[in-house]
């Protein structure tokens, strides 16, 4: 790389690790890193030629920022330009890129991001020739670009004529009408302003804090002169007035933000979890009445599959399974939030409900003397729970009829003796 770019290079890493809020697990390099790395960088001047392995490689100026270059790739005569950003337009204080004097097989271009400095520039110029604008204060709030103008200084050399004859009496890059601002304690909000702040995606930092402060305020403006990430504040479509928006209201300091659950973690300390619930509920009926009896409180109740549940399963409402475990007990499973919460409150009042609903049937031992009127009514309590636990309205009358209610419609149903003999005979 070329001398300003690595005097810069430590400058834009070292941002990099201050205002990442990913864990320190998922970074990809550390101070320490960027220290060792500095010992292997290899500088190169404009229009100097390097030759590795029968590679050769030479650079030429590419505008845009500071050191920025261009490289000619050599390999066994096919020529190969690359370059990032460049500029063919000479700016207030860059030279314009060169036309290199070999034309290339291949041309490759990347584009990445703008510039601050020559934004200050146009500003600080901008506010000289007009007057009416001197009560107006303008403030750029990057640590970064103030630590980086020293850089800008120290290569005034690799600047345009313009900027080099300038310095020869003042420095440039002495605004008279911009400051630096070092946070948002420091920063008299009064009056009109204008603020120059670091990231452009909004995300975090100071540009964050401005931008929630002045947002609901329709006199306000936030320009972006860069361009902007999808995901990110900047990057993210404005909800029109009367548009429903949702996520987590999150108080920080003396301000309210709503963020998506999954952006908790990047734009604040916090971190979301997800509680997994379960529940085991004494319930001895048949696992398919439960369903039938669910069906009729909610819209959906699906089957699952074994393989996937290793058992008997349905899920309730797409967000609470229940699970056969034996013939005494059934199981609840579900993933804590506000509406699964109250579907499984729901479930397990129903199966409460079921259990009480079932009359209780005593089978006699064998030895104990039995007579056919005991039997009979034995055997009528034995088919009238099986008929409630199907279909839950069911009642005695006369003559020993049932009368079986389901969803208003009735229905009266005569005790067979012969039914109730084969019946009677299981039982004993």
């Amino acid at each position: 790389m070329t001398h300003a770019t690595k005097a810069i290079y430590k400058l834009l890493l070292s941002d990099y690790v201050k205002v990442s809020k990913v864990s320190v697990e998922d970074m990809l390099y550390d101070e320490q890193d960027i220290l060792r790395s500095m010992d292997k960088i290899e500088v190169i001047d404009f229009h100097q030629t390097l030759e590795v392995n029968g590679i050769r490689f030479w650079c030429y100026t590419a505008g845009h920022v500071l050191g920025g270059a261009m490289f000619m790739v050599d390999i066994a005569g096919v020529r190969v330009l690359y370059t990032g950003d460049h500029s063919r337009e000479e700016d207030r204080h860059l030279r314009s890129a060169e036309i290199p004097q070999f034309s290339p097989d291949i041309c490759i271009i990347e584009s990445t991001y703008g510039r601050g400095q020559e934004l200050l520039l146009i500003l600080d110029e901008y506010w000289s020739n007009h007057p009416e604008l001197h009560n107006i204060p303008i403030y750029y709030a990057s640590p970064l670009a103030k630590r980086c103008m020293a850089v800008y200084q120290t290569y005034i050399n690799s600047m345009n004529e313009r900027i080099r004859n300038q310095f020869a009496n003042s420095n440039p890059f002495d605004f008279k009408h911009i400051s630096p601002l070092k946070s948002i304690e420091n920063f008299n909000d009064v009056g009109p302003s204008v603020v120059m702040g670091s990231p452009n995606g909004l995300q975090s930092g100071l540009s964050r804090q401005l931008f929630e402060m002045w947002c609901s305020d329709k006199k306000n403006a936030c320009v972006i002169p860069g361009y902007v990430v999808e995901g990110t504040v900047s990057g993210e479509k404005t909800p029109e007035v009367g548009e429903t928006v949702s996520g987590l209201l999150v108080k920080k300091a003396f301000t309210y933000q709503i963020m998506a659950p999954d952006d908790l973690h990047v734009f604040s300390q916090l971190s979301t979890a997800n509680i997994s619930q379960r529940i085991t509920i004494a319930y001895s009926g048949a696992f398919g009445v439960l369903k039938h009896r669910l069906k009729q409180m909610f819209e959906s109740v699906e089957s699952l599959p074994d393989e996937e549940s290793e058992g008997p399963a349905f899920c309730v409402h797409e967000r609470l399974t229940v699970k056969y475990e034996s013939e005494k007990h059934i199981s609840l499973h579900w993933r804590s939030d506000s509406i699964s919460d109250m579907v499984s409150d729901s479930v397990v009042a129903l199966v409460l409900n079921i259990s009480r609903e079932i009359p209780k049937v005593v089978v006699e031992s064998e030895e104990a003397t039995k007579t056919e009127e005991e039997n009979n009514k034995k055997a009528e309590k034995v088919i009238h729970a099986l008929l409630v636990s199907l279909f839950g309205d069911v009642k005695f009358v006369e003559n020993g009829k049932l009368v079986i209610s389901v969803d208003g419609n009735v229905e009266r149903v005569g005790m067979l003796r012969a039914k109730t003999k084969a019946l009677r005979k299981g039982c004993e």
